[in-house]
């Protein structure tokens, strides 16, 4: 399901409304997209990493370098919202992506719906975050890689909103380079909501949580 078919009230009239189906019970491998070093690490592409951070401490976990399957990432093993968690961050530049990810959904036995993918997104303005399963790349390499390495689009994502360059900026240019001073000041609040939105998606599962995350119209 992606965030554009959620419905409510939909059925037999007078019948009661069915249940959301419930969450899987994982484990879950939980991705923050970004590129490696410290030249990287304020840039508009990483607050996916930026957000998998942040979760790693709720989580008291902490991402050390593995190695076979494990290797070309930072993860380690937590629980949150209750339900269990490998966190992880590729330490590939952000078109490779896809290999570190497979490799850890393969050694943790991980299904790819069990995949959560934190990104960032051009396409929603700055301080939105919204959840999907599946859909489209939206020219995201990341994503792409991914798609391509696991054989499947059906996953889990977290789009955190970074909005689209002023002018003619070139999206690529746009996105390597680190936040304004003013993005700034609200930053540490956005992956804090994007955390959040996080550890209810794998409380509640994808409808519930879009339900509460997304504004209604």
């Amino acid at each position: 399901m992606t965030e554009s078919t959620t419905r409510r009230g939909a059925g037999t009239a007078g019948a009661p409304a069915a249940s959301p189906p419930s969450p899987p019970e994982g484990p879950f491998l939980l991705v923050g997209l970004g590129n490696p070093g410290p030249g990287y690490a304020g840039n508009r592409h990483n607050v996916g990493a930026m957000v998998l951070a942040e979760l790693a401490a709720r989580a008291g976990t902490k991402l050390t370098p593995g190695k076979g399957p494990r290797a070309r990432s930072l993860s380690g093993d937590g629980r949150l919202a209750g339900r269990r968690v490998v966190l992880a961050q590729p330490t590939t530049y952000m078109n490779e992506s896809g290999g570190p990810v497979q490799g850890l959904l393969g050694y943790h036995s991980i299904d790819p719906t069990c995949l959560v993918v934190v990104h960032d997104e051009l396409d929603l303005d700055f301080d939105v975050v919204r959840l999907k399963r599946g859909g489209g790349e939206g020219g995201h390499n990341g994503l792409r890689s991914i798609s391509r390495s696991t054989g499947t689009k059906d996953y889990l994502r977290v789009r955190v909103g970074i909005g689209r360059p002023p002018g003619r900026q070139d999206p690529a240019d746009f996105v390597l380079k680190d936040f304004s001073a003013t993005e700034r000041k609200t930053l540490e609040l956005l992956i804090g909501e994007a955390a959040d939105a996080t550890e209810l998606l794998l409380e509640k599962g994808l409808e519930p949580a879009q339900n509460q995350v997304h504004p209604r119209t």
